[in-house]
């Protein structure tokens, strides 16, 4: 039986962060200021349409409804002001009344803006925190203990330009073994959600009553096939998904079929080795295959790591072009805890990625066979 730990809240993606009231002060004092001089020593208003008058616009796509009015207002003083003091520079009074015009309509255009930017940002937390809520609801927290292994590892969802991700992860004790999935469904969004819960439900149903990882892996592939049928009704893309199933045992070696997913690496003695394990092709694309799905063996000794992970690792890059180094990093990290290496890998690729590299949902596992083996 599969035991779990309780699941730690999760904190929603967080709107644009206002700068606090005297940023604003500060700011519009200091524009201000150096408008009313550049205004002065070039005898024209212009220099006010041009500079102070575009304030409020900006103020919009930073700050708080609140901020924004106060802005607004602001600049509509300080217009006016300037206008009726400056009445003998010979301006028609009707550019004047213009001027002032502009500057209200700008005004109060910038407040309504900035009502419906923060109305807009918190309804994509909302969505955003619900969509990853039923995503990992899903995903049964981490760590995970069976009679035979013990699973640690971190999942995070890049929630910047998407909702949610499409990695998934799951440990099932079975009758002939621990039956561990890690797979990655292409594109992201809650169409590819919907496919992970389609493939997690096959698993944990099939993975108890399939006694040969093949017809377990014929039964995830019918479920995607089921999936992208449904999809296809709907007017949705088919998906395909990325997988790797193991069947661990009592037994020195380890059942994999690997369908099209990032190879797994073990970790032992200070020594980082990368499995040989046969590609096939991934959940859904099956009957586009010559032959059925390949079962590798390989040895998993007690004391040892296995590392599973998603493309989301092996594939951030940085800012130049370069992949991060998963071998390389490993291999530096390798004196780790199995706590500890999933999370120290993801915040290395993170930092790796910078500002501006490329960066994925990630799924890192560590897997260890349990003390009594």
């Amino acid at each position: 039986m599969v035991r779990k730990h309780p699941k730690k809240p999760v904190r929603p993606a967080e709107a644009i962060e206002p700068p606090s009231g005297a940023e604003v002060v500060t700011a519009v004092a200091s524009v201000t200021l150096l408008v009313l001089v550049l205004g002065a020593l070039s005898q024209s208003p212009v220099w006010l349409l041009g500079l102070l008058v575009f304030l409020p616009a900006a103020a919009s796509a930073l700050c708080t409804v609140r901020q924004t009015k106060f802005v607004s207002v602001w600049t509509g003083l300080v217009v006016i002001v300037t206008m009726l003091v400056r009445h003998g520079d010979g301006r028609p009074w009707l550019d004047r009344f213009l001027m002032v015009l502009l500057t209200l309509v700008l005004g109060a255009a910038s407040v309504y803006a900035c009502h419906r930017r923060i109305s807009r940002e918190q309804e994509m937390i909302g969505l955003r925190s619900t969509a990853a809520a039923m995503q990992r609801h899903i995903l049964r927290p981490l760590p995970m203990v069976t009679d035979d292994v013990l699973v640690n590892g971190v999942y995070e969802p890049v929630q910047e330009d998407r909702l949610v991700g499409g990695d998934i992860y799951d440990v099932v004790d079975s009758p002939w073994g621990t039956r561990v999935l890690i797979g990655d469904v292409q594109g992201k969004g809650l169409p590819a959600v919907g496919a992970a819960f389609a493939v997690i439900g096959a698993f944990r149903a099939t993975a108890h009553r399939e006694p040969t990882l093949t017809a377990l892996v014929d039964a995830l592939d019918a479920s995607v096939v089921r999936h992208n049928s449904y999809a296809a009704q709907t007017g949705d893309d088919e998906r395909f998904v990325t997988a790797l199933i193991l069947n661990i045992d009592a037994g020195a070696e380890v059942q994999a079929i690997n369908c099209g997913h990032v190879l797994p690496q073990v970790l032992q003695d200070a020594t980082v080795t990368t499995l040989a394990l046969t590609s096939g092709v991934p959940l859904g694309l099956a009957e586009l295959a010559h032959e059925p799905a390949t079962v590798d063996w390989f040895v998993f000794p007690p004391g040892a790591t296995l590392l599973l992970t998603t493309d989301g690792l092996t594939e951030t890059r940085a800012a130049d072009g370069a992949f991060y180094p998963l071998t390389e990093s490993l291999t530096r990290r390798v004196s780790l805890s199995p706590t500890e290496l999933p999370r120290a890998l993801y915040n290395d690729a993170r930092e790796f990625a910078g500002g501006g590299g490329q960066h994925d949902d990630v799924a890192v596992l560590t897997v260890r066979r349990s003390p009594s083996h």
